[in-house]
Protein backbone atom coordinates (compact mmCIF):
# COMPACT_ATOMS: atom_id res chain seq x y z
CA UNK A 1 0.00 0.00 0.00
CA UNK A 2 1.16 3.42 -0.80
CA UNK A 3 1.86 5.36 2.29
CA UNK A 4 -0.15 8.13 2.45
CA UNK A 5 1.08 11.28 3.05
CA UNK A 6 0.92 13.57 6.15
CA UNK A 7 -0.48 16.59 7.40
CA UNK A 8 1.27 18.40 10.06
CA UNK A 9 -1.30 19.40 13.03
CA UNK A 10 -1.65 22.94 13.12
CA UNK A 11 -2.89 24.79 16.77
CA UNK A 12 -4.73 27.05 17.93
CA UNK A 13 -4.88 28.43 21.41
CA UNK A 14 -7.67 27.22 23.29
CA UNK A 15 -10.41 29.25 24.57
CA UNK A 16 -12.21 26.78 26.72
CA UNK A 17 -11.12 24.09 28.70
CA UNK A 18 -11.65 20.37 28.28
CA UNK A 19 -15.23 19.29 27.88
CA UNK A 20 -17.94 21.82 26.18
CA UNK A 21 -21.35 21.92 27.85
CA UNK A 22 -24.39 20.05 26.46
CA UNK A 23 -25.48 20.82 22.65
CA UNK A 24 -21.44 22.60 22.26
CA UNK A 25 -22.92 25.59 25.04
CA UNK A 26 -19.87 27.85 25.99
CA UNK A 27 -19.82 27.45 29.80
CA UNK A 28 -16.71 29.26 31.82
CA UNK A 29 -13.42 28.31 31.68
CA UNK A 30 -12.86 27.63 35.54
CA UNK A 31 -15.84 25.97 35.68
CA UNK A 32 -14.97 23.48 32.78
CA UNK A 33 -11.25 22.86 33.75
CA UNK A 34 -12.74 21.99 37.24
CA UNK A 35 -15.38 19.39 35.58
CA UNK A 36 -12.86 17.90 33.53
CA UNK A 37 -9.75 17.55 36.85
CA UNK A 38 -12.53 16.47 39.15
CA UNK A 39 -13.93 14.03 36.67
CA UNK A 40 -10.43 12.54 36.56
CA UNK A 41 -10.26 12.37 40.03
CA UNK A 42 -13.37 10.96 41.16
CA UNK A 43 -12.98 8.07 38.51
CA UNK A 44 -10.43 6.60 40.83
CA UNK A 45 -13.23 6.37 43.43
CA UNK A 46 -16.10 4.90 42.11
CA UNK A 47 -17.37 1.21 42.36
CA UNK A 48 -17.24 0.15 38.67
CA UNK A 49 -15.00 -3.30 38.91
CA UNK A 50 -13.90 -3.30 35.57
CA UNK A 51 -10.31 -2.61 35.68
CA UNK A 52 -8.74 0.50 34.24
CA UNK A 53 -5.86 0.57 31.85
CA UNK A 54 -3.50 3.26 32.78
CA UNK A 55 -3.29 6.88 30.77
CA UNK A 56 -0.37 7.96 29.90
CA UNK A 57 0.58 11.32 30.59
CA UNK A 58 1.44 11.95 26.87
CA UNK A 59 -2.44 10.67 26.51
CA UNK A 60 -3.25 12.86 29.38
CA UNK A 61 -1.14 16.56 27.99
CA UNK A 62 -2.99 15.69 24.43
CA UNK A 63 -6.36 14.61 25.05
CA UNK A 64 -7.08 17.04 27.98
CA UNK A 65 -5.63 20.23 26.95
CA UNK A 66 -9.20 21.71 25.93
CA UNK A 67 -9.34 21.42 22.52
CA UNK A 68 -11.00 18.97 20.09
CA UNK A 69 -9.00 17.21 17.02
CA UNK A 70 -10.78 18.10 13.78
CA UNK A 71 -9.00 16.18 10.81
CA UNK A 72 -10.59 16.89 6.95
CA UNK A 73 -10.25 13.94 4.25
CA UNK A 74 -10.83 14.28 0.88
CA UNK A 75 -13.26 11.23 -0.06
CA UNK A 76 -14.22 9.07 -3.02
CA UNK A 77 -17.18 7.23 -1.96
CA UNK A 78 -18.77 4.31 -3.72
CA UNK A 79 -22.72 4.84 -3.86
CA UNK A 80 -25.26 3.30 -6.19
CA UNK A 81 -22.45 1.50 -8.56
CA UNK A 82 -20.53 4.68 -8.86
CA UNK A 83 -17.80 7.07 -6.88
CA UNK A 84 -19.23 9.67 -5.53
CA UNK A 85 -16.25 12.74 -4.39
CA UNK A 86 -16.94 14.18 -0.94
CA UNK A 87 -15.24 15.56 1.94
CA UNK A 88 -15.10 13.77 5.05
CA UNK A 89 -14.38 15.20 8.97
CA UNK A 90 -13.50 13.15 12.10
CA UNK A 91 -13.68 14.97 15.41
CA UNK A 92 -12.23 13.40 18.45
CA UNK A 93 -13.14 15.20 21.95
CA UNK A 94 -12.88 14.05 25.65
CA UNK A 95 -15.72 14.66 27.78
CA UNK A 96 -17.56 12.81 30.43
CA UNK A 97 -20.45 10.68 30.46
CA UNK A 98 -23.45 9.01 32.81
CA UNK A 99 -23.52 5.56 31.83
CA UNK A 100 -26.99 5.19 33.16
CA UNK A 101 -28.24 7.82 31.20
CA UNK A 102 -25.76 7.30 28.20
CA UNK A 103 -25.71 11.07 26.96
CA UNK A 104 -23.13 13.58 28.02
CA UNK A 105 -22.70 14.73 32.01
CA UNK A 106 -23.67 18.06 32.43
CA UNK A 107 -21.50 18.60 35.67
CA UNK A 108 -18.68 16.57 37.87
CA UNK A 109 -20.33 13.76 39.64
CA UNK A 110 -18.66 10.46 40.92
CA UNK A 111 -20.07 7.75 38.28
CA UNK A 112 -19.08 9.64 35.08
CA UNK A 113 -17.46 7.89 32.54
CA UNK A 114 -14.25 9.69 30.98
CA UNK A 115 -14.77 9.01 26.96
CA UNK A 116 -13.51 9.76 23.71
CA UNK A 117 -16.19 10.93 21.35
CA UNK A 118 -15.92 10.42 17.84
CA UNK A 119 -18.15 12.26 15.64
CA UNK A 120 -17.59 11.28 12.03
CA UNK A 121 -19.42 13.32 8.96
CA UNK A 122 -19.59 12.57 5.33
CA UNK A 123 -21.18 15.13 3.06
CA UNK A 124 -21.27 13.84 -1.30
CA UNK A 125 -23.57 14.37 -3.79
CA UNK A 126 -25.38 11.70 -5.85
CA UNK A 127 -26.62 12.85 -8.80
CA UNK A 128 -29.10 16.05 -8.32
CA UNK A 129 -29.46 15.34 -4.68
CA UNK A 130 -26.93 15.53 -1.68
CA UNK A 131 -26.27 12.79 1.07
CA UNK A 132 -25.00 14.30 5.26
CA UNK A 133 -24.01 11.34 7.20
CA UNK A 134 -22.86 11.67 10.76
CA UNK A 135 -22.03 8.84 13.46
CA UNK A 136 -21.30 9.68 17.31
CA UNK A 137 -19.52 7.25 19.34
CA UNK A 138 -18.68 6.99 22.95
CA UNK A 139 -15.79 4.94 23.93
CA UNK A 140 -14.53 4.71 27.66
CA UNK A 141 -11.32 6.22 27.71
CA UNK A 142 -9.48 3.22 30.31
CA UNK A 143 -10.09 0.96 27.11
CA UNK A 144 -11.81 -1.23 29.43
CA UNK A 145 -15.52 -1.84 28.01
CA UNK A 146 -17.22 -1.82 24.47
CA UNK A 147 -18.00 1.94 23.25
CA UNK A 148 -21.36 3.22 25.40
CA UNK A 149 -23.41 4.12 22.97
CA UNK A 150 -22.97 4.78 19.54
CA UNK A 151 -25.71 6.48 16.64
CA UNK A 152 -26.21 6.72 13.50
CA UNK A 153 -27.87 9.66 11.00
CA UNK A 154 -28.34 9.70 7.35
CA UNK A 155 -29.70 12.13 5.53
CA UNK A 156 -30.74 12.81 1.65
CA UNK A 157 -33.65 13.97 -0.63
CA UNK A 158 -35.46 10.63 -0.07
CA UNK A 159 -35.78 11.25 3.83
CA UNK A 160 -33.50 10.60 7.06
CA UNK A 161 -32.91 7.71 9.25
CA UNK A 162 -31.41 7.19 12.59
CA UNK A 163 -30.12 4.44 14.45
CA UNK A 164 -29.03 3.91 17.95
CA UNK A 165 -26.99 1.08 19.85
CA UNK A 166 -27.16 1.52 23.97
CA UNK A 167 -24.69 -0.84 25.76
CA UNK A 168 -26.59 -2.23 28.65
CA UNK A 169 -26.85 -5.80 29.61
CA UNK A 170 -27.31 -6.40 25.90
CA UNK A 171 -26.76 -3.95 22.83
CA UNK A 172 -29.85 -2.31 22.36
CA UNK A 173 -30.46 -1.39 18.85
CA UNK A 174 -33.24 1.63 17.93
CA UNK A 175 -33.80 2.43 14.45
CA UNK A 176 -35.92 4.48 12.54
CA UNK A 177 -36.31 4.57 8.74
CA UNK A 178 -38.90 5.48 5.98
CA UNK A 179 -38.60 2.20 4.50
CA UNK A 180 -41.40 0.56 5.32
CA UNK A 181 -39.61 -3.14 5.50
CA UNK A 182 -37.37 -1.31 8.41
CA UNK A 183 -39.66 1.72 9.74
CA UNK A 184 -39.19 1.29 13.41
CA UNK A 185 -37.02 -1.72 15.06
CA UNK A 186 -35.96 -2.05 18.57
CA UNK A 187 -34.01 -5.29 19.47
CA UNK A 188 -31.39 -6.48 21.74
CA UNK A 189 -28.20 -8.64 20.13
CA UNK A 190 -25.18 -9.67 22.04
CA UNK A 191 -22.26 -8.09 23.05
CA UNK A 192 -19.32 -7.95 20.23
CA UNK A 193 -16.76 -5.90 18.99
CA UNK A 194 -18.07 -3.03 17.44
CA UNK A 195 -16.63 -1.65 13.96
CA UNK A 196 -17.66 1.81 15.27
CA UNK A 197 -15.64 1.84 18.70
CA UNK A 198 -12.32 0.23 16.28
CA UNK A 199 -11.86 3.97 15.23
CA UNK A 200 -11.17 5.44 18.74
CA UNK A 201 -9.01 1.86 19.96
CA UNK A 202 -6.88 3.36 17.61
CA UNK A 203 -6.30 6.69 19.07
CA UNK A 204 -6.13 5.06 22.45
CA UNK A 205 -4.02 1.90 22.69
CA UNK A 206 -3.39 0.39 19.04
CA UNK A 207 -1.09 -2.60 20.05
CA UNK A 208 -4.77 -4.03 21.98
CA UNK A 209 -6.64 -3.95 18.54
CA UNK A 210 -8.35 -7.43 18.29
CA UNK A 211 -7.07 -9.49 15.44
CA UNK A 212 -7.45 -13.20 14.46
CA UNK A 213 -10.83 -14.61 13.37
CA UNK A 214 -13.23 -12.98 15.59
CA UNK A 215 -16.87 -11.98 15.50
CA UNK A 216 -17.55 -8.16 14.95
CA UNK A 217 -20.57 -6.20 14.62
CA UNK A 218 -20.44 -3.58 11.10
CA UNK A 219 -20.54 -0.18 11.41
CA UNK A 220 -23.91 1.26 11.21
CA UNK A 221 -23.43 3.01 8.29
CA UNK A 222 -22.71 0.22 6.20
CA UNK A 223 -25.71 -1.91 7.59
CA UNK A 224 -27.76 0.72 7.01
CA UNK A 225 -26.80 2.01 3.63
CA UNK A 226 -26.66 -1.29 2.50
CA UNK A 227 -29.72 -2.58 4.32
CA UNK A 228 -27.78 -5.55 5.86
CA UNK A 229 -29.18 -7.30 9.38
CA UNK A 230 -27.52 -5.99 12.44
CA UNK A 231 -25.73 -8.55 14.15
CA UNK A 232 -21.95 -9.81 14.73
CA UNK A 233 -20.42 -11.32 11.58
CA UNK A 234 -17.23 -13.74 11.10
CA UNK A 235 -14.72 -11.19 10.55
CA UNK A 236 -10.77 -11.65 10.18
CA UNK A 237 -8.36 -8.86 11.65
CA UNK A 238 -4.61 -7.93 10.93
CA UNK A 239 -2.62 -5.11 12.14
CA UNK A 240 0.33 -4.52 10.03
CA UNK A 241 3.03 -1.43 9.71
CA UNK A 242 4.38 0.20 6.22
CA UNK A 243 6.81 2.40 6.96
CA UNK A 244 5.85 5.10 9.84
CA UNK A 245 2.23 4.25 9.38
CA UNK A 246 -0.18 1.03 10.57
CA UNK A 247 -2.69 -0.49 9.08
CA UNK A 248 -5.50 -2.32 10.38
CA UNK A 249 -7.67 -4.19 8.10
CA UNK A 250 -11.27 -6.12 8.87
CA UNK A 251 -12.58 -8.39 6.10
CA UNK A 252 -16.21 -9.67 6.46
CA UNK A 253 -16.31 -12.72 3.84
CA UNK A 254 -19.96 -13.01 4.23
CA UNK A 255 -20.54 -9.21 3.43
CA UNK A 256 -17.47 -9.82 0.92
CA UNK A 257 -16.41 -6.47 2.66
CA UNK A 258 -12.91 -5.22 3.33
CA UNK A 259 -12.24 -2.14 5.45
CA UNK A 260 -8.68 -0.86 6.04
CA UNK A 261 -7.75 2.11 8.68
CA UNK A 262 -4.27 3.44 7.75
CA UNK A 263 -2.81 5.52 10.99
CA UNK A 264 0.46 6.80 12.59
CA UNK A 265 2.58 4.78 14.13
CA UNK A 266 3.67 6.74 16.83
CA UNK A 267 1.52 8.51 19.61
CA UNK A 268 -1.46 10.38 18.64
CA UNK A 269 -1.88 7.45 16.06
CA UNK A 270 -3.49 10.18 14.02
CA UNK A 271 -5.96 8.14 11.06
CA UNK A 272 -4.21 8.97 7.78
CA UNK A 273 -7.32 7.61 5.69
CA UNK A 274 -8.82 4.15 4.92
CA UNK A 275 -10.28 2.09 2.33
CA UNK A 276 -13.72 0.21 1.74
CA UNK A 277 -14.28 -2.33 -0.51
CA UNK A 278 -18.04 -3.72 -0.76
CA UNK A 279 -20.31 -4.19 -3.18
CA UNK A 280 -22.61 -0.92 -4.52
CA UNK A 281 -25.36 -0.81 -5.96
CA UNK A 282 -28.17 -2.76 -6.20
CA UNK A 283 -29.88 -6.40 -7.63
CA UNK A 284 -27.34 -7.81 -10.89
CA UNK A 285 -25.68 -4.42 -11.43
CA UNK A 286 -23.74 -4.37 -7.92
CA UNK A 287 -20.30 -4.26 -8.39
CA UNK A 288 -17.23 -4.38 -5.97
CA UNK A 289 -16.20 -0.69 -5.58
CA UNK A 290 -13.68 1.07 -3.43
CA UNK A 291 -14.07 4.05 -1.22
CA UNK A 292 -11.18 5.94 -0.40
CA UNK A 293 -10.55 8.41 2.43
CA UNK A 294 -7.40 10.62 2.33
CA UNK A 295 -6.25 12.85 5.09
CA UNK A 296 -5.94 16.87 4.25
CA UNK A 297 -5.58 18.87 7.53
CA UNK A 298 -5.85 18.85 10.93
CA UNK A 299 -6.69 21.21 13.94
CA UNK A 300 -6.46 21.12 17.60
CA UNK A 301 -9.08 23.28 18.25
CA UNK A 302 -12.20 24.34 21.03
CA UNK A 303 -14.49 24.79 17.68
CA UNK A 304 -17.71 25.11 20.17
CA UNK A 305 -17.06 28.50 20.83
CA UNK A 306 -15.77 29.46 17.39
CA UNK A 307 -19.24 29.94 15.44
CA UNK A 308 -18.61 33.54 14.57
CA UNK A 309 -18.67 34.52 11.01
CA UNK A 310 -15.05 35.49 11.03
CA UNK A 311 -14.50 32.12 12.57
CA UNK A 312 -15.71 30.53 8.81
CA UNK A 313 -12.12 31.15 7.81
CA UNK A 314 -10.80 28.21 9.79
CA UNK A 315 -13.32 25.95 7.75
CA UNK A 316 -10.83 26.98 4.89
CA UNK A 317 -7.45 26.14 7.07
CA UNK A 318 -9.06 22.39 7.20
CA UNK A 319 -10.18 22.80 3.09
CA UNK A 320 -13.93 22.69 3.84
Amino acid sequence: MKKLASTKILSIPAFALLLFAFACNTSSETKEKELAINDEEEMENTTIELPKKPLSEEFKKYWYAGDAEITSYELEQARYGEIRTGKSVLIYVTEPFLPEKQVKADRSNPGNVPVLKLNATKKYLTGIYPYSIMSSTFYPVYDNQHAIKTSLSVQEWCGHVYSQINNRDKFEFTSHSYFESEADQNLSIDKNILENEIWSKIRINPADLPVGNLKMVPSLEYVRLRHKELKAYNANASLDSEGDNSIYTIAYPELERTLSITFSSSFPYTVEGWKEEFKSGFGPNAKILETKATRLKSLKTPYWGQNGNDDEVLRESLGL
